[in-house]
């Protein structure tokens, strides 16, 4: 056992010798840290598994605040709980996950963080699992859980839309996406013949390269759609979780070594495929998500930020950049390293947003290449001539103006390149999806796109007239909502306040691109039922938007939030059946347009509670 831990009660579980192979039976390793509040749920959730879980060892990391006595209390009545107290604490998460390994006795084990959930059934799902495919490692759904509003996010839904058996991970490289290691089952004896083991000490993102060394083993692995963890977001608390709290650069320093060292693992174990996936992921998830937030930090860290960021992205090589060249990420990480100072922060941030969105100007080379900007003209984005209008960043503007005589949303689609008339758009979706319950939609119909009349031709600049900046005057009073809106894609890591605005603005049309007769752009209006919003009470909603062109195609988007005079202001609206409403458009951290309705006059004390709440503290 390790010589800064020891333990302070429970039972030894041990084989009884006979030489007789055990029972199948799991260990769930619990680690906590000055988490009295929660960690009895976490000890609980994981002893209602029932008999399939043998021993529950749970590792206190010298816990302050009274942690230790609400184990021992628990272990007094439960057999099966073992408590570990370490002398002295670590830091982070790896070292009281390998402590808690170490002193594990059963075939199997899980790791379980003190203020998450297991779901009833999740351990016999995973062994089931485990034990059917002969696996090494079985891997089931994660639901990340807002709290206090219990909305819920999969993650890496695709990965778990089905029952599957990987003989190795190669054959399935999407497996690097999923870094979590606490929606697996592992062989305890896998993890020990293969040395496979956390990071020590304060290593933010310890799970990351945990999860590569696993992957590097190449483990036979068996996917259940079952939910097997509940991952608790509370980004209220006064001390976020090491994940949440990336308001200092420090965070994302860490994050980049986390990644450089998984791809490391990756590559020197031969596994050329995985380790070129880690980095398109690291593009794709972990760039973008990091860059949605850029506005809302100061000079100083997004200075030293994109300084990190060019340092880590000049590893990449040319097969790096190579792979899905139009993709969002691999395009915001060629004008990082094209720009060594911090540049059209905002255009990058509607470029991270996801959907993707490709704000103008639209630039061209002097041979007419589409290139990111006049100053960023080595970036190219000839690459999305040929991407299908499907996956294409589209860009919408949306404006809405409550009023008492009716609430009106317009829209405006602007060209790419050519791309969008080619395609020809014909109509526009409008629908509203709660943000707390992504399963409560208010459907706005189906209306026409129309050319916008009198706006620049293709190969013309025009000047955006009326905004200066992007983002707008989100998170005021404690109205506006907090963060973006992860949406039906489950993409749910922001932990942004309101939104930020950019010392960069941009032009209003649709800038250069093919022709398109004398528009190029396209444009729709539309009523917004108020009172359909209102309905459920005090929420925000996002809007959704999709695009339905010519051929069939059609594009799922999100629309920018225009700032200027009248824009993104609260009303109080007159209805017949709530008296009033309260209305706030607001801009998300990535730009979008979001609505925040507050019915009644419960409505109108929830805003003033929230106000002094933010004045208060």
């Amino acid at each position: 056992m390790n010589a800064e831990s020891e333990t302070t009660r429970g039972s030894e579980g041990h084989a009884d010798g006979s030489g007789e192979r055990p029972p199948a039976g799991v260990a769930v390793v619990v680690i906590g840290y000055d988490d009295a509040a929660h960690v009895s749920d976490a000890v609980r959730s994981a002893l209602a598994q029932g008999p399939a879980v043998r021993e529950v060892v749970a590792v206190d990391d010298c816990s302050r605040d009274g942690s230790v006595g609400v184990l021992e209390r628990l272990s007094a009545s439960e057999p099966r709980l073992k408590v570990i107290r370490r002398r002295a604490n670590s830091g982070g998460c790896g070292t009281p996950r390998n402590t808690g390994l170490d002193a594990v006795t059963s075939p199997y084990v899980m790791f379980l963080d003190s203020d998450d959930v297991l779901p009833p059934g999740a351990v016999d799902a995973l062994l089931a699992a485990a034990e059917g495919a002969r696996a090494e490692v079985a891997s089931g759904l994660c639901v990340r859980r807002e709290l206090p509003s219990g909305r819920e996010v999969p993650w890496q839904p695709r990965l778990y839309a089905l029952h599957a058996v990987v003989p190795r991970p190669a054959q399935r490289t999407r497996l690097v996406h999923d870094t979590l290691c606490v929606n697996k089952l592992y062989r305890t004896a896998f993890l020990r013949a293969h040395g496979i083991r956390f990071p020590e000490g304060r290593f933010p993102y310890e799970d990351v390269v945990f999860t590569a060394r696993l992957l590097a083993a190449a483990p036979r692995i068996a996917l259940i759609p079952d939910r097997v963890y509940v991952w608790h977001v509370r980004r209220s608390q006064a001390r976020l979780s090491i994940s949440l709290d990336r308001s200092g650069v420090e965070n994302w320093r860490a994050r980049t070594q986390a990644c450089r060292q998984a791809y490391e693992v990756l590559l020197g174990a031969g596994q050329k495929e995985l380790a070129r996936t880690a980095r398109a992921k690291f593009l794709d998830h972990d760039l973008r998500m990091y860059v949605r937030e850029l506005g809302l930090r100061d000079a100083a860290y997004r200075r030293a930020w994109w300084e990190l960021t060019r340092a880590h992205l000049a590893e990449y090589d040319a097969d790096d950049w190579a792979r899905n060249p139009a993709a969002p990420g691999r395009l915001i990480g060629r004008v990082v390293l094209a720009s060594p100072e911090p540049c059209d922060l905002s255009r990058l941030r509607e470029l991270a947003a996801r959907p993707a969105r490709l704000y103008p100007p639209y630039a061209r080379a002097a041979d007419g290449t589409p290139v990111w900007s006049d100053a960023v003209a080595q970036v190219s984005l000839e690459p999305l001539r040929t991407r299908p209008v499907r996956a294409l960043p589209l860009a919408v503007d949306a404006e809405l103006r409550p009023g008492a005589r009716g609430t009106r949303l317009r829209l405006r689609l602007h060209e790419l390149y050519g791309r969008v008339a080619q395609a020809g758009p014909e109509t526009v979706d409008v629908e509203w999806r709660h943000r707390d319950d992504g399963e409560v939609v208010v459907h706005g119909g189906s209306v026409p796109l129309a050319p916008c009349a009198g706006v620049a031709g293709a190969d013309e600049t025009v000047g955006r007239g009326g905004s200066a900046g992007r983002g707008g005057s989100a998170g005021r009073d404690g109205f506006a909502g907090r963060g973006d809106s992860a949406g039906p894609a489950g993409h749910g890591d922001s932990a942004g306040r309101g939104s930020s605005v950019d010392p960069a603005g941009h032009g209003d049309s649709a800038g250069h691109g093919g022709s398109v007769g004398s528009s190029g752009a396209w444009s729709a209006e539309m009523a917004v039922d108020l009172l359909a919003l209102a309905a459920p009470g005090v929420g925000t909603w996002d809007l959704r938007l999709r695009i339905r062109f010519r051929d069939g195609a059609s594009r799922d988007v999100t629309a920018h939030a225009l700032t200027g005079a009248g824009l993104l202001r609260r009303r109080a609206v007159p209805s017949a059946r709530h008296g009033v409403v309260l209305v706030q458009p607001y801009a998300t951290h990535s730009g979008a347009l979001a609505l925040r309705v507050a019915p009644g006059v419960r409505g109108l004390l929830s805003v003033v509670r929230a106000r002094l709440r933010r004045l208060l503290h």
